[in-house]
């Protein structure tokens, strides 16, 4: 009896790759950039599931794909690059990487935080250009510990936040869509409307999934609330700040500085971003530890076997397409 077909659209470990290869033929893209939906309906045609990494699927990717593909597993807990309406109206599951990276993502959140605080950007700089002026007024930054943070998001990431906040003494303010009793009481959170966490904390951390209505949350008028001292985190979704808003306000003394690892047209920036000596840039490296990347492979994997073998993804995004079968 012949395998079932797997496309993996992005180069992914050996490991994974072993995993799927266990139950599965396996095909992988090897070009390190995000498939177009017109290459991936060239180069997924056939397959009974497609493992998705960051590339975009569309309508005509899901009609497409349709007499075959079962499953698009996304390689990731967020999935604004899959059309999940598309996909439920043609039958195919969608399925996410939740859980298995969220430590990873909080840590590098604080890291971005602890980073731009305290410009260890700018002194790693400094030294390595054998600069000798080591005064005590020498690159000072902004204390962390004892200070207010502000969470935009009450899910998994932005509670595992808050709890490394936790570990500094800082006051700890989130908004949500509602308030969240379970943030509150392992976090000590309090909740409160968004302008009053963006003008009240001194770091303010995005975790929001990328919704129309969370689009260019976070733009001049926002910016424009928070301390001219205040340091803005992203490694949620690039399109939650309005990035040439925040441009101009980091330029302009609106705010102090800011981490981010996401941007609004990965993997380009805006115009003048990466000039700016108070934002520290990463590659969308939130989730990048040997751990994380592992566990999301084999939950992809894993997702990827329950629909092949009959049955529903075990993070499902779609469960509808099963009531329609």
């Amino acid at each position: 009896m012949s395998k079932s077909r797997v496309y993996v659209t992005y180069p992914l470990g050996d490991n994974i790759l072993a995993l799927l290869r266990e139950q599965c033929e396996v095909v992988m893209n090897p070009e390190e950039r995000s498939l177009s939906p017109e290459e991936l309906i060239e180069n997924a045609r056939g397959f009974d599931a497609v493992l998705t990494v960051s590339a975009g699927v569309n309508e005509e990717v899901c009609r497409a794909l349709a007499s075959d593909c079962k499953i698009f597993a996304n390689y990731g807990v967020g999935y604004n690059n899959i059309d999940v309406e598309a996909a439920t109206r043609h039958g195919i599951y969608v399925s996410n990487t939740p859980d298995v990276l969220t430590d990873a993502t909080a840590d590098f959140a604080f890291a971005l935080l602890l980073s731009a605080a305290r410009r260890v950007v700018e002194c790693d700089l400094y030294v390595r250009a054998g600069k000798k002026n080591w005064g005590p007024m020498n690159l000072i930054g902004a204390q962390v510990s004892g200070k207010t943070i502000g969470i935009l998001g009450g899910g998994r990431i932005g509670k595992a936040v808050a709890k490394r906040a936790q570990g500094f003494n800082m006051r700890i303010l989130y908004n949500d869509q509602r308030p969240n009793p379970d943030f509150e009481a392992e976090t000590g959170g309090i909740f409160v409307d968004k302008n009053t966490l963006l003008s009240e904390s001194d770091f303010v951390s995005v975790h929001v999934p990328l919704l129309p209505s969370t689009r260019h949350l976070i733009g001049a008028d926002e910016l424009g609330i928070m301390k001219p001292s205040a340091i803005l985190i992203n490694d949620s979704r690039g399109p939650i700040i309005d990035e040439q808003a925040l441009v101009t306000a980091l330029r302009d003394g609106i705010i102090a500085g800011a981490g981010l690892d996401v941007f609004e047209s990965e993997p380009e920036l805006a115009s003048g971003l990466a000039e700016l000596p108070n934002v520290v840039l990463a590659p969308h490296v939130g989730s990048s530890t040997t751990e994380a990347r592992v566990a999301m492979g084999e939950l992809c994997a894993r997702n990827i076997f329950a629909v092949l073998g009959g049955g529903t993804p075990i993070t499902c995004v779609n469960p509808e397409v099963g009531v329609k079968a």
